[in-house]
């Protein structure tokens, strides 16, 4: 058994989260924590609401709020939308917490310590019109490297490159068009070029193991080439105080969104902890070399996960060419993967809420079942190259897949139990093929499994749905309803009692992509309904004294194990009702009107 660090991106606080941005990080990140628990691992799944930076400033003056009132109302949104899609969080919590900005500080204090900081004058971006600070991402121009028209003032995402504002050609404003006047001022750098062998190091062994997506160890490798010091402060007045004199007390200057986001899944592993009451728990997942962790976003933040947290751990931890020592956390793991998905389109089209080219994950989920949108994401996601949502596709793989495929096969099974016996009848002699497509079943937890360890999800779930198409061909073949004399009898009771043990293995082979229906399928073989653990959202003061919060935790250590369970002849089944709704094809008109056509 090993710990698994499932460490998922963390939602941006400026408004509600479309399905594009759970495509990315919420989906897969669940079906691999389902998958590594029920084989038996010790999983910590943690993440949490991003509340910092300029988006969240400009949001809330556009929605007449406070940052806090703004961060507050949307952190509550979000974590309530990704309890409602089933996603397994240990701890889901939010960055204005006291505990994460101790923690922040504190690995900032690390990283200045060890020597990786330095301090520079700089130019930064302010706007005309408002006097304040213009980020980074919110400055679009020519990149200077490419010639590509559309960069941003971080980085080029044609050829990956870091930049800074003041490089690009042609710079304007994305909020407002303007051109930004750049003002001379003070900020600390990563050093970066002092991690870069460490860096390179990592990479080439994460390389060796073969496991890396190949676009992502790519770009990863690529972005060292032109590795140079990057700002980790900002001129605003929203965001983490930087912690030391001079700088503590300043109200203008505040540490970089970025640094402080992703120091959010160390964070938060430790105020799960804490809530816990073990204190040092976290330390299982993040001293321990042997631990194995995983991160899980969408392509437009390899950067700060391959390069800049990395380069943040490496610098605490004292393992760039300045050396040094780590302070009260000691030396922190480097991740084992970076599991980074392609972009999700819609209607062939870019997300964008002011086109109304949108929909947000609870208008979905109040229209449509969880386990439909989980589904389309596991067959038909960005898992590897970018894909479009379009609703006939939704439509179809729900109707043709879920409900006539797996719906089907379910339905029918408790259908002729409850029929004919009224309860899981024994099993007689075996012939070849009820062997076969037992046989079929049971390899699926080898297959399916090895898939979904290695992230390859939508071929894992493409498996299951074979081993599905196989027990429906079995069924056929056998014509149980054809089945009617005395002397027929035990053989209609084994072919029964084959078709419900293959339902039951496939459950449990499906209950990570999806787990609503898993609990319903297992009620209606007559189990109780709880294969598939279920977060909650859950009401928590905060553990340092600041103000009350809503969090998404769960209690998870009852998943069934990742292998046959042998059904129990003479448990009752009922007349069963659908698993899975049928969308009639009127639906695809309707939500098109929606977004405007």
């Amino acid at each position: 058994m090993s710990k698994v660090l499932s460490a998922v991106a963390w939602p941006y606080a400026n408004g509600p989260r479309h399905i594009g941005h759970v495509a990315g990080f919420g989906v897969p990140s669940d079906v691999f924590s389902r998958y590594m628990r029920m084989a038996g691992h010790d999983v910590l799944m943690v993440s949490g609401s991003d509340e910092h930076g300029t988006p969240i400033l400009i949001a809330a003056d556009e929605a007449g709020l406070t940052p806090q009132q703004l961060a507050d109302q949307n952190h509550r949104i979000i974590a309530e939308d990704l309890a409602s899609l089933g996603l397994t969080y240990d701890l889901y919590t939010r960055t204005t917490t006291r505990n994460h900005h101790a923690v922040v500080q504190e690995l900032f204090l690390g990283v200045y310590e060890n020597g990786y900081f330095v301090e520079q004058t700089t130019y930064g971006a302010i706007s005309p019109s408002t006097g304040r600070t213009l980020p980074d991402r919110y400055i679009e121009g020519t990149c200077p490297i490419c010639g590509y028209d559309g960069a941003r003032g971080d980085q080029c995402d044609n050829c990956g490159n870091q930049l800074d504002p003041a490089d690009l050609k042609n710079p304007h404003s994305r909020i407002n068009g303007e051109v930004p006047e750049f003002i001379e001022t003070q900020h600390f750098f990563l050093d970066l070029p002092a991690l870069a062998d460490a860096l390179g190091e990592w990479l080439d062994g994460r390389e060796a193991t073969g496991l890396w997506r190949p676009n992502v160890i790519r770009f990863s490798q690529n972005i060292l080439k032109e590795i140079r010091p990057r700002a980790m402060t900002r001129d605003i007045d929203w965001g983490i105080a930087v912690p030391l004199d001079g700088w503590r007390d300043n109200p203008t200057k505040k540490l970089y969104v970025w640094f402080d986001a992703v120091i959010g899944y160390l964070s938060a592993s430790i105020e799960w902890a804490r809530r816990l009451g073990e204190p040092d728990r976290w330390r299982e997942w993040w001293n321990d070399p042997a631990a194995l962790s995983y991160y899980f976003m969408g392509k437009d933040n390899i950067t700060f996960h391959s390069q800049i947290w990395p380069a943040e751990l490496l610098a605490y931890s004292g393992k760039g060419d300045k050396g040094g020592t780590p302070r009260q956390y000691g030396e922190l793991n480097l991740p084992t993967e970076v599991v980074s998905s392609e972009f999700l389109t819609m209607e062939g089209r870019k997300f964008s809420s002011s086109k109304r080219v949108v929909i947000y994950v609870r208008d979905l989920l109040s229209r449509y079942q969880p386990d439909a949108f989980r589904y389309f994401v596991a067959a038909a996601g960005p898992e590897s190259q970018d894909s479009d949502f379009t609703w006939s596709e939704f439509v179809r793989r729900t109707n043709d897949e879920l409900v006539a495929g797996w719906g089907n096969l379910v339905n029918r099974t408790a259908t002729l139990v409850n029929k004919n016996f009224g309860e899981i009848p024994k099993a007689g002699e075996l012939t070849a093929e009820d062997q076969a497509v037992l046989d079929s079943t049971a390899a699926a937890f080898g297959v399916v499994g090895d898939l979904i360890g290695r992230h390859r999800q939508k071929q894992a779930i493409g498996e299951a749905m074979r081993a599905v198409a196989d027990v429906n061909k079995y069924v056929s073949d056998s014509t149980p309803w054809k089945l009617k004399g005395e002397d027929e009898r035990e053989r209609l009771g084994t072919i029964l009692h084959v078709m419900t043990q293959c339902v039951a293995d496939l459950n449990l082979v499906l209950s990570p992509f999806l787990p609503f229906a898993a609990n319903e399928v297992d009620k209606a073989l007559g189990g109780a309904g709880d294969i598939a653990p279920m977060p909650r959202l859950e009401e928590v003061e905060d553990l340092d004294g600041g103000a009350p919060y809503p969090i998404i935790t769960g209690e998870y250590s009852h998943f069934p194990a990742w292998e046959r369970k042998a059904v129990v002849p003479g448990t009752p089944v009922e007349k069963p009702t659908p698993i899975f709704r049928k969308l009639d094809p009127s639906i695809v008109d309707e939500e098109l009107s929606r977004l405007g056509g």
